[in-house]
């Protein structure tokens, strides 16, 4: 009896998540609850202590440099820790930073190789604890990514940018939401993505903590919030490969220039991680 209600009930939760997703409109957490006994810990970041420059390192930027991203700048140095979180601010500086002039300037930092004691993970749990940066048309992301993402062969097998979460609806119809999304084929004329899928936190995510979480295995990517399946897929096929960790901020534009729909960020406008950490299965 208890396995045919699960089957009734998930069968239930795809018929409200297909209507959901074709009328684009956000859905609230409605399946299942991760199973954490299943899993052991194999990474624990809870930033106690200063960034660990030795594990992290500059998405995109290298050494101390500025570059631009999107609509703003990424430094590495902005990101920093306090009160055991680690923030990412948003801030304008008029004299520049690195090297750069007058601009919105933000960061992204990840797992990669880059560092010394980098890491990166095939299969697992991943989650981050975090409260979202206000601001329209900027958002926060924790996603992960590998170097075969950039392969255009038709497949996301050998690497697929998996999108766990990203805040880009602050002020929108409905903005106490966050996405998820696949891509995969490199981001030219070959590049594929799944279609970003929305969901409620249920609180306001600007303000509260919650938990953003993937479970991935050979067959699926299955996707949390404060350990509530919001949905599952196959998309691409499903990345074989190892990937690293990524946490940045951005802002929508062009090579550092904001797009002319922006709003500036609200004072004080910070991305706030509580803790990301990674499980492997049992």
């Amino acid at each position: 009896m208890k396995v045919v209600f699960r089957i009734f009930t998930s069968s239930v939760v795809s018929v409200i998540l297909f209507i959901c997703n074709l009328l684009d409109l956000p859905c609230y957490p409605m399946g299942q609850r991760i199973e954490i006994d299943n899993f052991r810990e194999t990474f624990c970041e809870d930033f106690d202590k200063e960034i660990d420059w030795s594990i992290w390192s500059g998405h995109y930027q290298y050494g101390n440099t500025t570059e631009p991203r999107k609509g703003s700048y990424w430094n590495k140095n902005l990101a920093y820790t306090e009160n055991g979180n680690l923030i990412i601010p948003v801030v304008y500086l008029e004299d520049g930073m690195g090297g750069k002039g007058a601009g919105w300037y933000t960061a992204g930092i990840d797992t990669d190789s880059d560092a010394e004691n980098g890491f990166s993970q095939k299969y697992g749990y991943f989650e981050c604890r975090c409260i979202l940066p206000k601001g329209a048309d900027i958002w926060s992301a924790f996603w992960l990514m590998n170097d075969g993402v950039y392969n255009e062969d038709g497949s996301g097998r050998d690497g697929t940018e998996i999108d766990i979460f990203e805040s880009d609806r602050y002020g929108a119809r409905f903005g106490n939401t966050v996405t998820s999304n696949l891509h995969f084929d490199g981001y030219g004329d070959a590049h594929r993505k799944m279609g970003a899928r929305a969901f409620f936190t249920g609180n306001n995510p600007y303000e509260e903590f919650n938990t953003y979480g993937l479970e991935w295995n050979e067959n699926e990517y299955i996707f949390y919030i404060n350990g509530v399946e919001t949905f599952r897929t196959d998309f691409g096929g499903v990345s074989q490969n190892e990937e690293y960790l990524i946490l940045s901020v951005e802002m929508r534009g062009e090579d550092g220039v904001p797009s002319e729909r922006e709003n500036a960020p609200a004072d004080g406008a910070q991305f706030v991680v509580d803790y990301v950490k990674v499980y492997q299965y049992k």
